[in-house]
C-alpha cells in the first residue's frame, strides 16, 4: 500500500473496489463468529433458532441496499436477473456455487495442513462438521419447510440438498420401511486423489461426525452406521456407504456414537 493512502478516498477505483469486497467478505465473517459464540453461549438448538430470525432480517435490509445500489428489482426479495435465467442455468449456477463451497472447505484444510501438520488439520475438520453439519441439516429443513420428525424419507429428501449432492454422484438404496443405505458412488476428492496415484484420504472419523449429526438434525430418531469407509476397503462402485435406520421408539443410542 503507498504511503499516501492513509482514508478509502485516497485510493484508486482498483484498490476501492477491493476495499469493498473486503468488506464483504468481513460480514460474512462477522455473521459466521456471531452465529458461534451465540452457540458457545447458548448450546446449537438455541443458536439456530437465533440464527433464523437474524438471517431472515439481514437479508432483507442488505439485499435491499445492493438492489438499490447496483439497481435491480426484487420479487419478493430474489434478485430479479436471477429469476430471469433459466431453470437449467440456474441448476448450473448451484453446481458451480457447489464446487465452490467444496474448494472453500480443501483451501481451509490445506491451510492449516501445511502451517501445523495433518493431526490438526483432520481434528479442525471433523470439529468444524459437528456444528456445519447441523447447520446444513436446519438449512435445508428451513428451505424445503420439513416436519419436525419428518423420518427416512425427509432424510433421503435432504440428502439429494446437501451442497455435495451437487458435486458428487450419490446413491440411495431402500432396505424397508427402518432402514435405506447412502452410498457415494463418485467422490470429487477421492477421484482426484486417484488420477494422483494416492492413496484415498482417510475419512472415517469426520464421515461418523458428518453424517450422524445431519441424519440427527433431520430426525432425532434416526440412526447413523459406518457400511465402508476409507482407509477401510470398499468396492470400486463407492467410496463411503452408510445405513440410516429409524430407532424403535424407546431405543437408546448406539454404543460408538460421536
Amino acid at each position: 500500500m503507498a504511503e499516501d493512502i492513509t482514508r478509502p478516498e485516497d485510493m484508486g477505483k482498483e484498490d476501492l473496489a477491493r476495499f469493498v469486497l473486503d468488506i464483504f467478505h468481513r460480514i460474512a465473517v462477522h455473521h459466521t463468529l456471531w452465529l458461534r459464540e451465540v452457540e458457545h453461549q447458548m448450546g446449537m438448538p438455541k443458536a439456530l433458532g437465533v440464527l433464523g430470525t437474524a438471517y431472515q432480517e439481514t437479508y432483507a435490509v442488505q439485499m435491499k441496499r445492493m438492489a438499490k445500489l447496483f439497481n435491480f428489482e426484487l420479487v419478493e426479495g430474489i434478485p430479479k436477473p436471477l429469476l430471469e435465467r433459466s431453470r437449467e442455468e440456474l441448476l448450473e449456477a448451484a453446481d458451480e456455487v457447489s464446487k465452490n463451497w467444496l474448494a472453500n472447505d480443501g483451501i481451509w484444510f490445506q491451510a492449516v495442513e501445511f502451517a501445523h501438520g495433518m493431526n490438526d488439520a483432520k481434528r479442525c475438520n471433523d470439529s468444524c462438521w459437528t456444528r456445519y453439519s447441523p447447520f446444513e441439516a436446519w438449512s435445508i429443513r428451513r428451505l424445503l419447510h420439513l416436519p419436525e420428525r419428518p423420518g427416512l424419507e425427509g432424510l433421503k429428501t435432504a440428502l439429494r440438498f446437501r451442497t455435495y449432492a451437487r458435486v458428487n454422484v450419490q446413491t440411495i438404496i431402500d432396505e424397508g420401511a427402518e432402514s435405506f443405505v447412502f452410498q457415494m458412488n463418485d467422490c470429487r476428492v477421492q477421484s482426484a486423489r486417484k488420477r494422483k496415484g494416492l492413496d484415498d484420504y482417510p475419512c472415517t472419523s469426520v464421515g461418523l461426525v458428518e453424517y450422524t449429526y445431519f441424519a440427527e438434525a433431520i430426525d432425532p430418531r434416526i440412526e447413523t452406521e459406518c457400511i465402508g469407509c476409507p482407509p477401510g476397503p470398499h468396492p470400486e462402485e463407492w467410496y463411503c456407504a452408510w445405513r440410516f435406520r429409524l430407532k424403535a421408539p424407546g431405543e437408546s443410542r448406539a454404543a460408538g456414537h460421536p
